[in-house]
C-alpha cells in the first residue's frame, strides 16, 4: 500500500488526531474501500517515524467509531458492511472538524457571531446554489 498518511508534529494537532481524521477523510472520498486492509501498527509507525502506540490509539479509536475493524492476526480493515452509513459518518465528521476549526480562527481574530454567520451563510449560498 502506498503512504497515504503524513503527521505534521509541529501542527500543534495530536499525531493519533491526525491520523484518525486522515482514515476517516480516506473512507468519505473512496480512497480507502470497505474490506481494504490498513497497514499494521507497526509498519505505519516506521513509516511515520512514530510510537507504535500512538498508531494503536487511533486504530482503537477508529474501531470505536465503527469505521475500521480488527481481526487478531489478520490486521485492521476499513469496515464492508454498513460502507455508506459509515462513509457518510466519516464524511460528517471530516465537515464537522472543518467547520469548528474555521470558528475558532474566526473567533480568535475577532470577528462577531453574526459576522461569521453572514459569512458561513454566503458560503452555502455559493457552493449551494441548487438548494436555495
Amino acid at each position: 500500500m502506498p503512504a497515504i498518511f503524513t503527521v505534521d508534529p509541529r501542527s500543534g494537532v495530536p499525531i493519533y488526531l491526525q491520523l484518525t481524521d486522515q482514515v476517516k477523510r480516506s473512507v468519505a472520498l473512496g480512497v480507502l474501500q470497505p474490506g481494504e486492509q490498513l497497514p499494521t501498527v507497526k509498519q505505519l509507525a516506521l513509516d511515520l517515524t512514530i510510537n507504535p502506540n500512538t498508531v494503536a490509539r487511533a486504530y482503537r479509536d477508529l474501531e470505536r467509531d465503527e469505521i475500521i475493524e480488527t481481526a487478531p492476526g489478520r490486521g485492521s480493515f476499513v469496515r464492508g458492511n454498513g460502507a455508506a452509513e459509515t462513509s457518510r459518518a466519516a464524511a460528517s465528521h471530516v465537515a464537522h472538524e472543518a467547520l469548528e476549526r474555521a470558528v475558532r480562527e474566526a473567533k480568535s481574530i475577532g470577528l462577531t457571531r453574526s459576522r461569521v454567520r453572514k459569512l458561513f451563510n454566503d458560503a452555502l449560498e455559493r457552493w449551494f446554489p441548487e438548494e436555495q
